[in-house]
């Protein structure tokens, strides 16, 4: 004898969607990140506060401090004992600081819990991995055309008006990830920071470590995923 078909009506099936919706539970990341600059770095990572990655929602707060290498670590640090994060992040470039200032500031961050994501020279060589496999140094000066360029080549950028690069531009986020590939970047920005084995920072040029920050916000960090589902499990 067959077994009889119970039919449920659509009422009832949206009380149990809703009801499961209601039993997850959604687990907030507190994210510090003081930046280097006061523009260019803030406008990228307020872009991710946005955001909602699987169930972890980020609380981010950005700080653009104006000062480079050693003054933003020891910024970082001394929020963070002042403040409770999940985690807390100094953003610098090596611009023309001198090569034990910027080492000294990473070594420093490290040791005291900080991330660190730096990059040699500068912010932008994120943003350029995004359109290409950077694998040797560029200079300050000549991000501001490649990444120009970039775009303007991308087969997505359709406008009839030239685009030029603009640091302070609170659209960079959203020009990068449209015209460029996120995946790329991460891709790219790793495969290049796991070529240097020591800690000669200074020296490690084209490098960014911005893709390890990138990737927390993105969801992607698996460490800190599980230490947040441990967290809210109170295990």
């Amino acid at each position: 004898m067959a077994a009889k078909k119970i039919k449920i009506d659509n009422a009832s099936l949206k009380f149990r969607k809703q009801s499961q919706k209601r039993e997850q539970k959604v687990i907030r990341c507190s994210v510090l990140i003081v930046c280097e600059g006061t523009k260019t770095e803030p406008h990228y990572f307020e872009a991710f506060a946005k955001k909602q990655q699987g169930i972890i929602v980020y609380d981010i707060e950005v700080k653009g401090l104006g000062h480079g290498t050693k003054d933003v670590v020891e910024k970082a640090i001394d929020l963070k004992n002042k403040n409770k994060y999940d985690r807390v992040w100094a953003v610098f470039d090596k611009d023309e600081f001198p090569a034990k200032d910027f080492n000294d500031a990473i070594a420093i961050g490290q040791n005291n819990g900080i991330g660190v994501a730096w990059s040699n020279e500068a912010f932008e060589l994120w943003y350029l991995y995004h359109f290409q496999n950077v694998t040797t140094g560029v200079p300050r000066k000549d991000y501001e055309e490649k990444i120009s360029a970039a775009v303007n080549a991308s087969p997505k950028y359709k406008s009839k008006k030239k685009y030029k690069y603009t640091k302070k531009d609170p659209n960079n986020y959203e020009i990068m990830t449209t015209y460029g590939s996120m995946d790329s970047a991460l891709r790219f920005a790793e495969a290049k920071h796991l070529l240097y084995t020591d800690t000669r920072y200074a020296i490690q040029n084209p490098c960014t470590t911005v893709y390890r920050l990138v990737k927390q916000l993105l969801g992607k960090d698996e460490e800190l995923n599980a230490e947040l589902v441990m967290e809210i499990e109170g295990i």
